[in-house]
C-alpha cells in the first residue's frame, strides 16, 4: 500500500540530489562502472548530515522498522541521485555500495520495480541481509579490494 508512496518520494529525493548534487571524479566514475552502473555519469552525490527520513510519518516509520533509514545509515541510493553521510564523504567503499545499488535501479528498471524487489526482502530477510543488499556488500568488497 505504501509502494507508490515511496516511489514518489524516491523521485523527489532523487530529483534534489541531481540538481545539488556534485559529479563523480575520473576514479569514482571508473569504479561505478565496475559496480555496474550503465550510465556512471549521470549520478549525483549530495553530501548531508544524515540520511533523510521522509516527511510523511508512515512512510518514516516504516523505513525505520526494516532499518533501512537510521541514525546509523551511511548512505543511499536513489537510482542516479545518493546521499552520502558527512562522515563518511570520501570512503570508497560506501560509495561503490552505493553503486552497486544504482546498477540495481538500471537492472531492474527504475523505482517501482526496484523498490518492489528490494523493500520485501528488507520485511521478510533483515536489512542487512537480503539478497540485494549482499550483493552491494559483496560487490563493494571484491571491488575495493582489488584495485
Amino acid at each position: 500500500m505504501l509502494l507508490p508512496d515511496a516511489c514518489a518520494w524516491a523521485e523527489q529525493q532523487e530529483a534534489n540530489i541531481l540538481s545539488q548534487g556534485v559529479k563523480l571524479t575520473d576514479i569514482q566514475i571508473s569504479d561505478a562502472a565496475k559496480a555496474g552502473v550503465n550510465n556512471p555519469g549521470r549520478i549525483r552525490l549530495l553530501k548531508v548530515p544524515s540520511v533523510p527520513a521522509p516527511d510523511d510519518p508512515v512512510l518514516a516509520q516504516a523505513a525505520a522498522a526494516i532499518n533501512l533509514i537510521t541514525p546509523n545509515t551511511w548512505g543511499m541510493a536513489l537510482r542516479y541521485g545518493i546521499f552520502l553521510r558527512t562522515d563518511v564523504w570520501g570512503h570508497r567503499d560506501v560509495l561503490v555500495h552505493e553503486c552497486v545499488h544504482t546498477a540495481q535501479y538500471e537492472r531492474l528498471g527504475g523505482f517501482l520495480p526496484f523498490l518492489q524487489a528490494y523493500l520485501p526482502e528488507c520485511v521478510t530477510t533483515a536489512y542487512p541481509g537480503c539478497p540485494m543488499e549482499q550483493e552491494a556488500i559483496r560487490k563493494a568488497a571484491e571491488i575495493c579490494l582489488t584495485t
